[in-house]
């Protein structure tokens, strides 16, 4: 199934390739328990050094029904090409040494620090994926919701308004639907450099200018780097499903009812097997499609699956993840 598909790499598939020795492999881990979207975006190293062009079919030749003695004009496709952006995303952790040296386990406690550092930049790239706008923001890098912002774009077709939801102002949510793959959607990383989250161990060093004054303090100092971004390669490939989740009810009586848009949604997928299909949505309305499935049906087409050692929400064969990281106070699209 394309879950499985060994063919497109993940973040962890590229950090085991480019580290032998298995250090960033485990931090990249560590960012799978807290971001289950990390388990489906494929990664891909750009073919620039801060930027990735993707060249993209626009329009196809139009062939001619040839009549007797009659001729064809020739005729061509047509192209466009597209550049994203790579963002680079820093953090440093530092621990007083004295603090760690008092410690009996003193990498064991170094590791409980730095984790807040990894769950910050996880949770900021987790948000740039979304919602990043280099318009805004520009030394970050263009997420999902500003390519899928409107019904009358050329990808307006894969935007769906929940029947039964007043959008408004600030209560609205999305439900995502990505087929990650090299043709598709996929994540990019520098060219030349290490894909995936790197850390470099600073050691026990000097700090200066403690406290705003000419003060020192001896310190232990981690350093994270991420340069990341996404290339949407072929649009036909995201659909964005916009609802107001004050309308949602749990038994879909009224207001959206999320199986029907989620089917309308892999509907609108030209292959399901063009890479990994991923269902995104965040914790309160993942919660009210178990209970619209369970009040509506006895045959649910909700299961649970056991991949890789996870239990896994499958909604009609496609998995369907938790990403904190979507809001609920959403303009209307």
């Amino acid at each position: 199934m394309p879950l499985l598909n060994a063919t497109h790499p993940t973040l962890l598939d590229v950090a085991k390739r480019l580290d032998p020795d298995g250090k960033v492999a485990k931090v990249v881990e560590i960012l799978n328990q807290t971001n289950e979207i990390l388990d489906d975006c494929v990664w891909i190293e750009a073919n620039d050094v801060t930027s990735h062009l993707t060249t993209i079919r626009t329009g196809l030749p139009t062939p001619t029904w040839r009549k007797l003695y009659g001729g064809v004009q020739p005729t061509k496709s047509t192209t466009a090409q597209v550049r994203d952006t790579i963002g680079d995303l820093q953090a440093y952790a530092e621990v007083d040494a004295r603090l760690v040296d008092l410690n009996n386990n003193a990498p064991a406690f170094r590791l409980s620090e730095d984790m807040a550092h990894i769950e910050g930049m996880n949770q900021q790239f987790a948000n740039t994926l979304i919602y990043g706008n280099e318009g805004s923001q520009p030394e970050a890098f263009t997420g999902l919701a500003p390519r899928f912002n409107s019904i009358t774009a050329p990808n307006g077709d894969n935007i769906i308004r929940a029947e039964g939801s007043q959008p408004d102002a600030n209560d609205n949510t999305s439900i995502w639907l990505v087929v990650w793959g090299p043709n598709t959607v996929h994540g990019i990383y520098p060219k030349g450099i290490p894909g995936g989250l790197e850390i470099e161990d600073k050691g026990r060093v000097t700090a200066e200018n403690i406290d705003g004054a000419n003060g020192r303090a001896e310190i232990y100092r981690t350093h994270y780097k991420w340069m990341c971004g996404i290339s949407v390669r072929d649009w036909r490939y995201v659909v964005r499903i916009t609802l107001n989740q004050e309308d949602l009810v749990r038994t879909g009586a009224t207001g959206p009812v999320l199986w029907d848009v989620m089917t309308q949604a892999l509907d609108l997928v030209p292959s399901l097997s063009m890479g990994r299909p991923a269902f995104y949505m965040n914790r309160r309305v993942r919660s009210f499609l178990r209970r619209q499935i369970v009040s509506a049906t006895t045959n649910s087409t909700l299961t649970q699956e056991n991949i890789g050692g996870k239990l896994v929400t499958m909604f009609s064969g496609v998995p369907v993840r938790r990403v904190d990281a979507l809001l609920n106070t959403e303009a209307g699209v």
